[in-house]
Formats: structure tokens, sequence, C-alpha cells
């Protein structure tokens, strides 16, 4: 296997984690090629709310991990101008954010949005925290990597892999064979369908949450809320986002009716709403693997698959990018990534 720069590296999946793998790769002097079944950020990003958060209440094995996200965005964010991030800071409360750190009084929480019709006693306030539009980020990852050389094909399903024993050597396409160095599986939930062409099983699950986008007029939030009534923030052009859990598929749980609801809510809990139109309403499947701990790092039983998938995506898509790519291209370990490695699955076998 190749060293350093000019290792042959493939990318499957453009959400924004291959993406930020691929820009990463590419401004270290790897040959990436991205691999998309679809266009790029058509899966799970593409209705991602897309809150960089930090916060974790529970013991927490990739606390470093989510650490050092905030600081890796902001790096990325010098570097490519075309990648936004609104840092407003988040605003949670709720049963369980009076125990939690960054704690502030109703009168604080009034001055971080005067349009709250019933401001809590205490809430949870990380200045730090921000929203981007996960869509726009991994096209201008994307379009970083291209800079740095990197070949993207979009609409190109992975037919199956090139292999030499267990060795994977690249992949087959409707287009054509592409050799590698190392294949990167980022491909979110479609990262088992492609884990079974190896005869490997990753436990990933597909957890369904709904996405909603309003037209409204600007100004109404000011900070990223999350609270038992709503989990919205807006863009400064007025767009309101919204997160919601996905129920069932009843009729009454469908996402158009489930965005009514929440517009509700959204109405009962803030001054001045004079308009609230819905945009959308869309399902997204989050890859979640068994355990609820990403999955990062080499195959075990399958020579030249580097795996990468995670909850939450959007917050630590920046710093897996930028650890993965250094295993990847200088075989350097990160002990930040062991909790994260695949062979955690495999160790009973």
């Amino acid at each position: 296997m190749d060293n350093g720069p000019g290792k042959r590296v493939i990318v499957i999946g453009a959400g924004i984690v291959g993406a930020s793998l691929a820009y990463h790769l590419a401004a270290k002097g790897a040959n990436v090629t991205v691999v998309e079944a679809g266009g790029i950020a058509s899966g799970v990003t593409g209705s991602s709310f897309a809150w960089i958060n930090t916060s974790h209440a529970d013991p927490d094995p990739i606390a470093p991990l989510r650490g050092a996200a905030i600081q890796e965005y902001r790096r990325l964010e010098a570097q490519l101008p075309g990648l936004k991030i609104q840092w407003t800071g988040a605003l949670s409360y709720g049963a369980s954010s009076t125990a939690l750190a960054n704690r502030i009084p109703q009168s604080q929480i009034l001055e971080l949005e005067p349009n709250l019709k019933n401001p809590p006693q205490f809430a949870s306030y990380v200045a730090e925290e921000g929203a981007l539009d996960a869509v726009a980020a991994t096209h201008a990852l994307i379009a970083g990597a291209q800079v740095n050389g990197a070949n993207v094909f979009t609409q190109t399903p992975v037919l199956g892999f090139k292999t030499q024993g267990s060795t994977v050597l690249g992949v087959e396409t409707a287009a054509g064979a592409i050799e590698a160095d190392v294949v990167v599986l980022a491909a979110g939930t479609g990262t088992t369908k492609l884990t079974d062409l190896l005869e490997v099983s990753l436990p990933i699950e597909a957890s369904p949450a709904i996405f909603i986008r309003y037209t409204s007029q600007p100004n109404l939030v000011h900070t990223l809320i999350s609270s038992p009534e709503m989990e919205v923030r807006q863009t400064p052009e007025g767009t309101l986002l919204a997160a919601e859990d996905y129920l069932d598929g009843a009729l009454e749980n469908q996402p158009a009716a489930i965005a009514m609801r929440t517009a509700n809510a959204i109405k009962n809990e803030l001054h001045g709403v004079v308009s609230l139109d819905l945009q959308s309403a869309l399902v997204g499947f989050r890859p979640m693997p068994a355990d609820g701990i990403p999955i990062i790092g080499y195959l075990p039983q399958v020579g030249g698959v580097y795996v990468c998938v995670m909850h939450p995506g959007v917050t630590l898509a920046a710093i897996v990018g930028r650890l993965a790519c250094e295993e990847i291209i200088g075989d350097k370990p990160s002990p930040a990534l062991n909790p994260c490695r695949p062979d955690r699955f495999f160790q009973a076998q």
C-alpha cells in the first residue's frame, strides 16, 4: 500500500461526512475519487437540522471528538469561504436543563430570546455552538476537494468491489472499475449494503427524524432553541427550521401533520409570529450504530476498507474528516477514535 501523498483513496458517499473526508484527503495530496449513488448531499445530510451540538449529558466515549468539533469548524470556515456557519449559541431548557452547566436565569434568557412567551426560570446556554446549512456546507467541502484535484462522480452507485484474496483493490460501477489503495465507506445508512457485498455485517440502524422548513419573517428566533415544545432555529433570511421526532407511520403522524402541530407549538411559544408557511417536511434516516457510538476505522476482516459512519454526522464531520485523513494518509492512529473502531463488533466472533 502506498503511503503519504499520492495514495489513491475512493470515498463512497457525498454527504457531509464523505465531503469532509474528501476535502481533507485531497488537501493532504491524496488522489481522491468521490463516488455517490445520488447527488451531493442527497441523503440524510439534506434533511438535517445541522446543529453543531457538543453537549452530551450521559457518559460519553466520544467526548474528545465533540469537544474539538467547534474549533475544527472554525478552522474549516477560515479555509473555505463557501462554508458559512451561524454561531448563534444554543439555548436548551426542559426537565434536565436545570442540572446542566452554562445555566442562565430568566432575565438573560429574555435578552437572548425576547419573543419567548413562556420563558423558563433557568436554561442552559452554550454561546459557542451554532448551526449550518448542511447542503451548502457539503457543496463547499466537495468544491474544496475538487480544487485540490479530487474527482467526483454522482449518480454512480457502487455495484461491487475489486478484490484480491481478502483485500479490496477498488470498486465496480456502471461507469467502470476504479482502483484504489483505500476505499472509505461514508454512505450513511447505505453502508450496510456495501459491507454486505463484502460479506461483513455492521449493526447500523436507519433512525428516522423529521426536518421542517417554514417561511416566516426574520428575527423571530435569535439563538437555537431546544425545549420540550420545539426545537427551532432561523436563518438570516427568515426561514424557520424545526426538528421533530418521528413517531410512526400513522396518518396523523405523517410529516405534513407533524409540521402543522409544530407550527401551532411555535405560535404558542413565540410572540409576533405573523406568518408561518410550510416549505417542506421531510423524513431523514440517520445512520445509528447499534451502541450509539460512531464506527470509524479499518474493517478488521477485509484489507483496504475504512469505515466512517456516525450520528451526529454534522457535529463530527469536521473533526472526524481531519483525524480519519491522518490515519489514512499517514497511517497515524488517533487515540480519540479508539472507542469508534469497527473491530468492537467482531471481538466475540
